[in-house]
């Protein structure tokens, strides 16, 4: 549910290097301590990197 998330930032998923521009931006913030996580939007054919936000999160 994208409500339970904040999307950092989004790369085509048809770009030469597949998944690698998200998976290194991704490992950026994580060594800047954000639990970011790259994830696959498929309605909109990109790698999305978000931080999943449990208090959004509807139980």
């Amino acid at each position: 549910m994208a409500a339970d998330r904040t999307t950092l930032e989004s790369f085509p998923a048809g770009g030469p290097r597949g998944s690698w521009p998200a998976e290194e931006f991704a490992a950026e913030q994580q060594r800047a301590g954000v639990p970011a996580e790259v994830v696959m939007d498929q309605p909109t054919d990109q790698f999305l990197v978000i931080v999943r936000n449990p208090q959004l999160a509807v139980a």
